[in-house]
């Protein structure tokens, strides 16, 4: 039998037990959570107003709250925006209010809770408008997973659709999973990044699958599992490159492009590393569980083509 040499040799098959358990809980996790707890929509949904103060010096968000205790804004969330200078302060919807009036009168309220206070940002939201841009957030991902599973499964032979299909599914409830998990707020940035990491995750999929698909038509006699711990060791070097050059950007724009974007850095961090275990240890240990065969990749002969190609 024909070897074939690469600069990997790791067993990944031998592990598909222990990813898939590891995954299993994940989703598990993530499930629970998503029931349970659901998710901290940020005003993009939730509608309301959204206001950042800033101080000249370090103050305590306990004053702030007893500021506002006794106004029409007790039910606002307050917390630190990056420093403990920096306050953001979300507001639900209130009626007769616009945003201007809303601004206004909070920074009259926090007059007392230190000096130098500067209104630095408000975005206002309706609540018909927030309702509106979670409905149509989540049509557009329904939309965008349909349009996937209509292309993998034409894109490829049954068994490795369900197997892609899955690893896309997996990445999708994990990443949403971490943030009910860790009550980040999902806004419409987190949702555009869901997007990417779907298509991020089926590009890397698709990848090994092309490869599997080569080396079962290369390799007749060798077993479906060593197909795949070969393909897989052959493409590493190409995912671990894309994988760590994504993550390098995602990391400084996490450190560097501000809290306004944190939430989106954070989604493509966790779905970069959620899509590079998949297509290792989920899409490939679940298409050889289906019982991928050589037989299911090689070409159909037509009847009577041994006697058209004869001489």
């Amino acid at each position: 039998m024909e070897t074939q040499k690469t600069k990997f040799n790791f067993d990944f098959i031998s592990m598909r037990k222990v990813g898939l358990i590891i995954s299993s809980v994940l989703i598990l996790i993530s499930i629970v959570s998503i029931s349970m707890e659901g998710l901290t929509f940020g005003i993009d949904f939730t509608g309301g107003t959204l206001i950042e103060v800033g101080y000249s010096e370090s103050v305590d968000l306990d004053l702030i709250r007893q500021a506002l205790s006794n106004s029409e804004f007790n039910s606002a969330v307050i917390q630190y925006f990056g420093s403990a200078n920096d306050v953001l302060i979300r507001i639900p919807p209130s009626e007769g209010l616009n945003s201007a009036d809303i601004s206004n009168k909070t920074l009259t309220l926090l007059a007392d809770t230190g000096s130098n206070i500067e209104m630095r940002r408000v975005e206002f939201v309706g609540p018909q408008v927030g309702g509106e841009l979670k409905e149509n957030g989540g049509l557009a991902m329904i939309y965008a997973l349909m349009g996937i599973f209509i292309y993998v499964a034409l894109r490829f032979q049954r068994r490795f659709s369900i197997g892609a299909i899955a690893a896309l599914v997996h990445d999708v409830v994990i990443t949403v999973g971490v943030f009910s998990v860790t009550h980040f707020d999902f806004d419409l940035t987190v949702l555009a990044a869901l997007l990417a990491v779907i298509g991020y995750s089926l590009n890397d999929t698709i990848v090994v699958f092309d490869r599997v698909r080569e080396n079962f038509r290369k390799y007749r006699d060798t077993s479906p599992e060593e197909v795949f711990n070969i393909s897989l060791n052959q493409t590493l070097s190409r995912t671990l490159v894309t994988s760590l050059t994504t993550l390098l950007v995602l990391v400084a724009l996490f450190i560097f492009g501000g809290e306004i974007i944190h939430s989106f850095a954070t989604a493509l961090i966790i779905g970069v590393l959620i899509g590079t275990y998949s297509s290792i240890f989920v899409a490939s240990p679940i298409t050889l569980a289906l019982g991928i065969t050589k037989e299911d990749l090689m070409p159909v002969q037509k009847e009577g083509e041994e006697l058209d190609t004869m001489p």
